[in-house]
């Protein structure tokens, strides 16, 4: 099975923290991991985040693979972005038209 190094959330409601965790890829967001190697907290301000890297480059070299949000975390360029839901009366986007239908000349 693959390994997958990758975040777990936790924390409150409205106010998540993460774990940076080493877990086989088929289990849980949040389910059985193997080892933690750090934690990231984007509430706080300015963000706090932690890794051993001892560990990191420890598992990077016996295959496991990173995710996209934990290898931006590593490099520094990750950005945070806090979900908003949509307001009751609010609509989705109108959908492009993909094919517009062939007009038909008025009979006289």
């Amino acid at each position: 099975m693959s390994i997958t190094i990758r975040l777990a959330r936790f924390g409150k409601k409205n106010a998540p923290a993460y774990k940076v965790v080493v877990a086989q890829t088929r289990s849980k967001r949040n389910g059985k991991f193997i080892d933690v190697l750090g934690y990231y907290n984007p509430s706080e301000d300015p963000n706090n985040f932690e890794l051993d890297k001892e560990k990191f480059e420890d598992w990077k070299a016996k295959g496991a693979l990173t995710t996209d949000a934990v290898e931006q975390l590593v490099n520094g360029t990750y950005t945070y972005t806090k979900y908003k839901p949509k307001k009751k009366g609010e609509a989705a986007p109108a959908a492009v038209e993909t094919a517009a239908a062939p007009e038909t000349p008025a009979e006289a």
